[in-house]
């Protein structure tokens, strides 16, 4: 009875051994760029709302599997590229720019990555940008001739910078001095004036000025060449996990939809793990953001993606012949979007920036036209103001400062362009009863000299004119 019971006892535990021996333990192993916040959709916010335990398959051939999750954070797109490159990675995010090197240096080591979703984009280039420290003299790109111009090599800003410097009629190796610098050396050089200016990627253009030590005064849009970052995923991965990828997309989708409707909660949570201020989050992640968060392959977005591969091979960073048509690979978003209940063709053809609907901080009225928008984030409040003119908003920074309140930030948005601007970063126009703001000072002056207007900076706009 004994050895009979002890013969069950042992074939049972056998039993169990080679059960859990079958099954299969999958790594999935991610790559992301914390401090490149409109990444944030495609890995900071998964990993830390832990959105993609729950979407990932437990059925059929997966339904003894085992999930090693790993998440590493790089600074910048090229070593994350390494590491997917030598197998050390499965799933990636990066710009257009370093995306295209990420395929053409799979394809050079006999691999191939894929290029699986945009995350966050423009389709006018917005999100790149040049600062100068604060105290130049420097408004334009074009009075920077003979300056060293300082950029992270091999990013969607050194592709940016060549083509501004390429529209001014300038030869690179010879009417500026391009020189590398990641932005956390840049910041110190900006500082102490060792460089003249700095090219560089999100959110950067736009921290730096917010902090206080440069001045923005170019934006990628002004190219109007359209960028973007998205993901990227080793093919052989995704071709032998399929189901892995799409849980993947479908968290990235939930973390679209949790910033979407919370901003001011995720731009918080974005600044604990990053450090990148709050304000700065939500000036690209907010309502009418600086950069439009999409996870369609709109036509601008492939063209973003050719192009990169073209301008890779003009600076011999690559030999290979990338295609960018099959190195594009929608069926994967496409099926993520389709088991979250949403229509890729609809959103396909969308080009609207995350919509404002708010209601004016002093009239209580619906917001109805988006381009004449004011916003005010206080601070100790934990949602931003919305105010239906800029004039109003800026009234009401006066007042509320002169109650002793202090304001985190106020938020404008160019007359002519609709982008969003920190307005202590911009350039304003006072003009039959009404304030405009820009980005540039050539385009304030422009618009006063044809308007009969009075050009201001944020300390007079704010105190309601000339001073």
């Amino acid at each position: 009875m004994h050895f009979r019971q002890n013969l069950y006892i042992t074939l049972f535990g056998l039993a169990l051994l080679a059960g859990s021996a079958s099954a299969e333990t999958i790594r999935i192993a991610i790559g992301t760029q914390d401090t490149t916040i409109n990444c944030a959709t495609g890995g900071l916010l998964i990993r830390e709302l832990k959105l993609l335990e729950k979407y990932l398959p437990h059925e059929g051939k997966y339904k003894d599997a085992q999930y090693d999750i790993q998440w590493k954070n790089f600074t910048s797109g090229a070593p994350l590229t390494n590491e997917m490159v030598a197998g050390k990675l499965d799933i990636g995010s990066m710009a257009d720019f370093p995306g295209s090197f990420n395929g053409a240096a799979h394809q050079k080591a006999g691999k191939r990555s894929i290029f699986v979703t945009v995350l966050s984009g423009s389709i006018t280039g917005s999100g790149n940008g040049i600062v100068v420290p604060k105290a130049s003299t420097v408004q334009s790109l074009a009075e920077l001739k003979g300056k060293t111009i300082s950029v992270p090599f091999a990013s969607t800003a050194h592709g940016m910078l060549l083509r501004a410097v390429k529209a001014q009629g300038w030869d690179p190796e010879k009417d500026v001095n391009i020189v590398t610098q990641a932005p956390e050396v840049a910041g110190s050089a900006l500082q102490s004036n060792k460089i003249d200016a700095h090219a560089d990627f999100v959110p950067f253009a736009e921290l730096f000025p917010h902090r206080g030590f440069a001045r923005k005064i170019f934006d990628g849009s002004q190219t109007g060449t359209p960028t973007l970052h998205g993901s990227l995923v080793d093919a052989d991965y995704a071709k032998k996990y399929p189901e892995i990828v799409v849980a993947y997309l479908r968290a990235a989708i939930e973390a679209d939809r949790l910033i979407a409707a919370e901003p001011e909660k995720y731009s918080e949570l974005i600044e604990k793990i990053t450090g990148i201020d709050a304000e700065v989050n939500y000036l690209f992640h907010g309502p009418l953001g600086l950069q439009t968060r999409d996870f369609t392959w709109k036509p601008e977005y492939r063209q973003a993606v050719k192009t990169s591969i073209d301008t890779l091979k003009a600076m011999k960073r690559t030999e290979t012949d990338l295609d960018a048509a099959s190195f594009i690979v929608d069926d994967y978003i496409r099926a993520a979007f389709k088991q979250s209940g949403l229509d890729y063709e609809a959103h396909l053809k969308n080009y609207a920036k995350q919509p404002l609907t708010a209601k004016d901080a002093l009239s209580g009225k619906t917001i109805a036209d988006p381009r004449r928008v004011g916003q005010i984030w206080v601070q100790g409040e934990p949602l931003v103001r919305h105010y239906a003119s800029l004039e109003n908003a800026l009234s009401e920074a006066r007042k509320l400062e002169k109650s002793g309140k202090k304001i985190r930030t106020v938020y404008a948005h160019d007359r002519e362009t609709g982008l969003k601007l920190l307005a202590a970063d911009a350039w304003f126009v006072q003009s039959k009863g009404e304030v405009s703001a820009f980005l540039l000072k050539s385009s304030a002056e422009t618009w006063a000299r044809k308007n009969n207007g009075t050009v201001l900076d944020f300390s007079a706009a704010k105190a309601g004119g000339p001073v």
